[in-house]
């Protein structure tokens, strides 16, 4: 799938990052970057359907190479990693919004890369809605051993409010589990796995460690496991 031919893609896009390059080797992105991405995600759905038969991983999991310019003051038109989400099945809407939803990301870019640098994969829920972190929050006070199951093992990341959030209580022992504005995990791997035959059985061994936290954080938002 992935090759050093697909890191040094990326590596040249991010050198040459306009219109005009990207015309020209437009045929080296379909064959370097996009066909690998889509092979990438094609072989990971029976592993899917090992964790839980509701995440999706098709065409629609990969993300535009495109970068929305509108509200950035950097106008550079491509992204310069590769992307896929796979998304619970009965997640609606674009995938820019299915990332706030509970999830497996996979995020594929140069070592060094800048932005979102690195062969990296996560699970859980990124920034979740405020309706959605109230359900989370309730649930952790109302099923704690659960929620200690699900993370048990797990080194949670992302952002935290600096104060407890209101309507709980600033003495609750899950203080900073009610605090967490994300809920993920992330898994790190390097050039080198990427491009070697068994990249997808680790990647997909990495994010069935995340099936507990998935399942707890599906069941608050009333989705099936």
């Amino acid at each position: 799938m992935f090759t050093p031919e697909t890191f040094a893609f990326l590596r040249d896009l991010r050198d040459h990052n306009s219109k005009e390059w990207f015309d020209a080797n437009r045929d080296r992105y379909e064959r370097q970057a996009k066909a690998p991405l889509l092979e990438f995600v094609g072989a990971m759905r029976p592993y899917l359907e090992q964790i839980s038969r509701h995440f999706v991983g098709d065409q629609r999991s990969v993300f535009r190479i495109h970068r929305d310019v509108r509200f950035s003051h950097d106008k550079s038109p491509y992204k310069t990693h590769l992307a896929a989400q796979f998304r619970h099945g009965m997640t609606g809407g674009p995938l820019s919004d299915a990332v706030h939803a509970p999830g497996f990301y996979f995020n594929l870019a140069p070592d060094g890369h800048g932005e979102m640098e690195g062969v990296f994969g996560g699970f859980g829920m990124w920034q979740p809605p405020t309706d959605a972190l109230y359900a989370i929050r309730t649930r952790i006070i109302e099923h704690p051993d659960d929620w200690q199951a699900a993370v048990r093992g797990i080194e949670l990341r992302g952002s935290s409010l600096k104060r407890p959030p209101a309507g709980f209580a600033a003495d609750h022992p899950r203080i900073d589990d009610l605090k967490r504005k994300d809920f993920i995990a992330i898994a790190n791997f390097s050039e080198a796995d990427a491009i070697q035959p068994d990249f997808v059985a680790k990647f997909a061994a990495a994010m069935a460690h995340g099936a507990p936290l998935q399942k707890f954080l599906c069941q608050a938002m009333q989705l099936p496991f």
